[in-house]
């Protein structure tokens, strides 16, 4: 011991380095350290979530909920299955020992899966969730301002919003919640069918196979080759209405002449309401599981404030719930002052506030008044 500290006094700058990089690697893990604001204690899951319209519980359970459990029987590592059947809606949980890696937990559930797919009912849909956990919903934003309406408002989510925060690394997906997702709704008058003898079975296969794009091959020209392509993608509603479903004695029938056809919404089955003032559009982050909370809001704050330039006039996307606790930044900002004075009583005042918030005749985050500069 005597050795080493005549050596560490003779060899001054060396310590000098070696203190100043200790520092700054500790610096640097303090900046890098991931941070929650809630500990991940579940285990290795996966969740699949099968939608089947108009089936009961009942039915939902046997013919769509039994035979996936039972395909997914016998998967290594696997500690427990679960399910819960409702209308329109099974929901199968499974977890796996825990450090199970979850990317191989998936892959064996999506190849079972994959192979008894198609025993399923017809127009089933869902698959295995988004890899997150329950703990997963991190950040929560309203769209407010302007003069959009619900519609309008849950297109500029859906389309503009959504696509650009799934970028963000650490993101699993964005839940959209309220308002309505528009459609095209073709509403059949059954006089006007049972007068041209037209079925509903015809209608709705005219509207299924003529909304789509298809190839025509090649066209020579010289040594040219031109595509051929027939476009029969519906883009607005005179597109559906001008739709040929049958012809009597020469003369077209269209859907226009059997039916009306309108902008409308998806059928709801709740709506969002925020602070009890009428409806709301919101969007849920849901985060990946492992994924540095801290960090991963930060990035969605970013893309937040870059895409907001696009938003029509007074549009904005205002956040109300953050799954992150306060960022180191503020407090290395707000605390340097006291540590420089070792003022271990405004420390204390500081850590009291933070925690359970400030008294309600304060209108500042801090008591130590050279922090108000930074607010």
């Amino acid at each position: 011991m005597g050795a080493l500290i005549r050596f560490a006094l003779s060899q001054r700058l060396l310590m000098m380095i070696l203190v100043l990089m200790l520092g700054g690697g500790g610096y640097y893990a303090f900046q890098q350290i991931p941070i929650d604001a809630f500990p991940e204690v579940s285990p290795t899951q996966v969740k699949i979530i099968v939608k089947a319209p108009g089936m009961t519980p009942e039915e939902i359970e046997a013919r769509i909920t039994a035979p996936i459990e039972v395909e997914l029987l016998g998967i290594p590592h696997q500690t427990m299955l679960r399910s819960i059947a409702k209308y329109a809606l099974t929901d199968i949980t499974i977890d796996f020992t825990e450090g199970t890696d979850i990317y191989w937990a998936r892959q064996q559930i999506a190849e079972r899966l994959n192979g008894m797919w198609g025993t399923l009912p017809a127009d089933v849909q869902g698959g295995i969730a988004p890899m997150t956990t329950p703990l997963g919903e991190m950040f929560m934003f309203s769209i407010e301002g302007g003069y959009l309406s619900l519609m309008e408002r849950r297109d500029l989510l859906d389309w503009v919003i959504r696509p650009a925060l799934r970028t963000v690394p650490g993101v699993a997906d964005v839940n959209s919640l309220g308002g309505m997702v528009r459609s095209f709704e073709v509403i059949p008058d059954n006089t006007r069918l049972s007068a041209r003898g037209i079925g509903m079975d015809k209608l709705i296969a005219t509207l299924k196979t003529n909304n789509r794009n298809d190839g025509a091959g090649r066209l020579s020209d010289g040594e040219e080759a031109l595509i051929v392509r027939a476009e029969g993608r519906l883009k607005t509603l005179d597109d559906v209405r001008g739709l040929v479903v049958d012809s009597k004695n020469g003369i077209s029938v269209r859907v226009g002449d059997i039916a009306e056809v309108k902008i409308g919404a998806l059928t709801r089955y709740g709506a969002v309401s925020k602070n009890g003032v009428g409806e709301a559009v919101t969007g849920l982050v849901l985060s990946l599981r492992g994924a540095n909370a801290r960090q991963t809001i930060v990035g969605i704050e970013a893309k937040l404030s870059q895409i907001s330039k696009s938003f029509p006039k007074g549009v904005e996307a205002k956040v109300f719930i953050t799954g992150a606790i306060w960022s180191i930044r503020p407090w290395t900002r707000c605390c340097t002052p006291c540590w420089k004075r070792l003022s271990w009583w405004w420390c204390c005042c500081c850590y009291s506030w933070v925690t359970y918030g400030p008294p309600s005749w304060s209108p500042w985050p801090c008591p130590w008044p050279p922090c108000l500069r930074l607010y």
